[in-house]
């Protein structure tokens, strides 16, 4: 191999390098902690998301409950499922739209009674909620056993006391 050809294939080697790596950045991680810094302090333990989990077992195995596909949970501005996302696509965080990082007052402290779907608009913590336990709660009606978590301790983990 002449000193031309070897510069050639080290460089095209490093190009591939790159190029794979960047791939590989891009692409979701397989568990996705929620913990966003808007919240100051969580009270409860952090979920730890298992992205590759539900896309890549559960969606294959329970079709019927990923009728549009990514778009089940990735939704647009207007709530419209976003059904064509690919794995590396950009997608916003929950937060950007559902802007405040709790949970809707009740009781005395809520100064307005506001619908399911306006606290859902609004609230970050509303928002997931009802995303994830209205799936795990329609997955454990309709498949047995019911092993989809639909209570907190399940899914928040309990923290360590200092």
């Amino acid at each position: 191999m002449t000193k031309k050809h070897l510069i050639t294939a080290l460089i095209l080697g490093v190009a591939i390098l790159f190029v794979s790596a960047g791939i590989y950045a891009a692409s979701v991680p397989d568990v996705i902690p929620l913990n966003d810094p808007a919240y100051e302090k969580h009270k409860k333990g952090i979920v730890q998301f298992e992205h590759k989990k539900h896309w890549d077992d559960y969606s294959k195995q329970y079709p019927d409950l990923y009728p549009s596909k990514c778009g089940v949970c990735h939704h647009d501005e207007n709530g419209k499922p976003l059904t064509e996302l690919k794995d590396g696509d950009d997608v916003q965080k929950c937060i950007e739209c559902h802007k405040i990082p709790s949970e809707a007052p009740k009781g005395k402290k809520a100064k307005k009674k506001l619908s399911k779907k306006e606290k859902i608009a609004q609230y970050h913590a509303e928002a997931l909620h009802a995303n994830c336990r209205d799936c795990h709660k329609k997955f454990n009606k309709k498949y047995k056993p019911k092993k989809a978590p639909t209570t907190c301790a399940k899914c928040h983990p309990k923290t360590k006391k200092k």
